[in-house]
């Protein structure tokens, strides 16, 4: 690395790279490094590492103290190194490595994939075709993911195995009620209708993503195919159809709700319709049960209490992000969707 380059690594990398260009040199003999932080928003500090012909992305936990939990990115690399024989498309591990040298934190590192990520749902740029092959892509990306049987691939305690959703709900309501602000009937509302609603336990487990979207997706480069899912934070023993309800939200919340395509013409961009992608997902899935309102109503009432959250960090004046007093009034607009759902006033 020139000189230059090492000091403009060092303002943006949050640890020294000269410390991990020497590590890279431990492991893989005499080689260069050129070093490029991305997805700044992201909660694990994500960074582009080249090393002579090797091409990789290093993932870390953030410097300083953490929760008890947080940031788990052995789980990350667990999952990623359990998946990576199957069909399910992930990034191929390269090496975790424990303790606090020499980056101040553990970390991994994974091959990088040359592909296309696409974080605005609407896919401005191409045609309708192209669209709809990438949305017909990411629901089989999807089915593969869930048609690994965690058992068969030492990820059977990878969490609690079985009632999946009684237990998130628990968690989400809980977290709700803790919350310091002040309340927002139609999420309460919503709390309370879901445990009523809930379908009985058909013991499905599969791996559970978390949050399975279009941005958290690398697209082959020519291909409307998944190459690699990215973003494995959150994943654990769970329900497939968490994963297709969370995903599903794209559907019922607009541009400005956090990038979704309601109120779009998307028969004019070529974009399937949700009951097109739940079928090309059942289509090519191990078999499993229908989704129904409760599971889409589940996800946005999760994603609300999610921004629940984040405007009590917000108010603390300790949030990650600096647009969070800014987004924070979604708790609501989630939780409205979710009752026009529960009212019938749109189509699930």
């Amino acid at each position: 690395m020139a000189q230059d380059d090492k000091a403009q690594d060092a303002m943006n990398a949050d640890f020294d790279p000269a410390a991990l260009e020497a590590f890279l040199g431990g492991r893989f003999g005499e080689g260069q490094m050129t070093l490029e932080r991305i997805g700044g928003g992201q909660s694990n500090p994500t960074y582009f590492v080249d090393f002579g012909a090797r091409r990789m992305v290093l993932r870390k936990k953030p410097a300083g103290p953490i929760l008890r939990g947080a940031h788990a990115i052995d789980r990350e690399f667990r999952v990623l190194e359990a998946l990576a024989p199957t069909s399910a498309p992930v990034p191929k591990p390269v090496l975790y490595h424990d303790g606090d040298a020499p980056l101040g934190t553990p970390f991994y590192l994974m091959e990088r994939l040359e592909g296309r990520v696409f974080h605005d749902c609407s896919l401005p740029g191409l045609s309708p075709d192209e669209r709809r092959g990438i949305y017909l892509g990411m629901a089989e990306a999807m089915a593969k993911l869930h048609a690994v049987r965690p058992d068969e691939v030492g990820l059977g305690d990878y969490g609690k195995p079985g009632n999946y959703f009684e237990r998130q709900i628990g968690r989400w309501t809980r977290q709700l009620r803790e919350s310091p602000g002040e309340r927002i009937p139609v999420l309460e509302a919503v709390a309370d209708w879901l445990p009523q609603n809930m379908p009985a336990d058909d013991g499905r487990v599969s791996i559970a993503h978390g949050d399975f979207r279009l941005g958290n997706l690398l697209f082959h480069p020519e291909k409307p195919e998944v190459i690699g899912i990215l973003d494995w934070e959150l994943s654990t023993l769970g329900h497939p159809l968490a994963d297709l309800g969370f995903c599903s939200m794209t559907w019922h919340c607009s541009p400005d709700e956090y990038g979704g395509i309601l109120g779009l013409d998307i028969a004019a961009l070529g974009i399937p319709s949700q009951r097109e992608f739940l079928d090309h997902y059942f289509a090519h899935a191990a078999p499993t049960a229908p989704l129904e309102r409760f599971h889409l109503v589940f996800s946005l009432f999760r994603f609300a209490v999610i921004f629940v959250g984040i405007a009590d960090r917000a108010r603390a004046g300790n949030a990650a992000s600096n647009n969070a007093a800014d987004v924070a009034p979604l708790a609501g607009r989630f939780a409205e969707r979710a009752m026009e759902i529960i009212g019938g006033a749109r189509p699930w």
